[in-house]
Order: structure tokens, then C-alpha cells, then sequence
């Protein structure tokens, strides 16, 4: 099983030490040429989503990585990753489309707005949070499972072989969410 990680910007080098710990083969796509390697799933990490957006197309990234998800690759987005998956963005514009999932972007304010928490988890219990400028997901569609909430939002959520979060689980110890999106991956 092999994982790419796109790594355009944000915490891509993180989500590598993750699925190091676990094991997983896995290697950065940074341009065309590397989803000539064989993909099992698909980490979007965080960043910018719409620097994100505009990269994947300079790169000519966006339209190979939006068939393989709608084939159903399994993909895990984080925060930025969330928002490039969602169907419905407030304050942007939706990039892959592919998730039923309304998101509203940095929706808990700037950097200073950032924090860290634990919360239940559906099927994995309490888990540790990381929280920077973070989207929440707003509403989600009948066939999207809410994971997790925080404060009355929804900050994880899995549609079929789609998997995100708001926060940041490649920043903590915990390897958990990883663990599922492999799992996943196998299932």
C-alpha cells in the first residue's frame, strides 16, 4: 500500500513522520510526474486551500487527483484538505467537490483563534485536537458520517472512502486517525 502526500505546502512533512510510525509506504506529490507511481490513498494536508487550488491546477495536478477521487480513491483531508473536498464552501470556492459536506473557512477566527482540545471521536474514543485557523463543517449530507464535534461543530466527518478533519492529528502524538484512514484504505 502506498500513500501520496501532496505536497505543494503546508504540513505535509508532518503527515510523512505519522505514517512513518505506523509503517505505511508513502511518498510526496509535487508535480505530474509522481502520480505515475501507484496510489492506494491520498492525503490532502494543510495549508492555504485556495493557494492549494491554484497550485493543483498550475501544476497540472487537479484534473488526474479529481478522477482518481471520484473513482473512489481513498483520500484524508485536514483542515485545508477538508475545505478542498467539501461540496459547499463559505467565503470560497469549492475545489474537488467531491464530499457532501458544507464547510465555512476559518471559522475559528486567525492564528490567534488557533488551540488545542480533546474530543470524542466516533469508534476511536477521546482523541487530542490541534486547531489552526480551522474550518467546521456546517452541515452535512445523509450519507456523510459525523466523527466528531466540538462546541456544537463538526470537525470530522467520513463519506465512503473520504475521511476529514478540522484539526490537526498529524501535530500530536496520537496515531489514531491515521490508523483509521489506513484501515480504511484495507477495508
Amino acid at each position: 500500500m502506498a500513500i501520496g502526500i501532496l505536497a505543494l505546502q503546508g504540513a505535509f512533512a508532518e503527515h510523512a513522520a505519522m505514517l512513518d510510525r505506523l509503517g505505511a509506504e508513502h511518498f510526496e506529490i509535487r508535480q505530474r510526474r509522481d502520480l505515475d507511481r501507484g496510489l492506494d490513498g491520498l492525503i490532502l494536508p494543510g495549508g492555504e486551500s485556495t493557494v492549494m487550488g491554484k497550485l493543483l491546477r498550475d501544476l497540472d495536478l487537479f484534473q488526474p487527483l479529481r478522477e482518481r477521487i471520484r473513482s473512489g480513491l481513498p483520500v484524508f483531508g485536514t483542515c485545508a484538505g477538508l475545505i478542498l473536498l467539501a461540496k459547499e464552501v463559505e467565503g470560497g470556492v469549492p475545489c474537488f467537490a467531491a464530499m457532501d459536506i458544507r464547510v465555512k473557512r476559518n471559522a475559528y477566527g486567525r492564528q490567534l483563534g488557533s488551540f488545542s482540545t480533546t474530543a470524542e471521536v466516533a469508534g476511536l474514543g477521546p482523541r487530542p485536537m490541534t486547531f489552526i485557523r480551522a474550518p467546521y463543517i456546517v452541515s452535512a449530507g445523509p450519507g456523510t458520517a459525523v466523527l466528531a464535534q466540538v462546541d456544537g461543530h463538526i470537525v470530522a466527518a467520513q463519506q465512503e472512502k473520504l475521511l476529514v478533519t478540522a484539526f490537526h492529528p498529524e501535530l500530536n502524538d496520537d496515531p489514531a486517525i491515521h490508523r483509521h484512514f489506513l484501515d480504511m484504505i484495507g477495508a
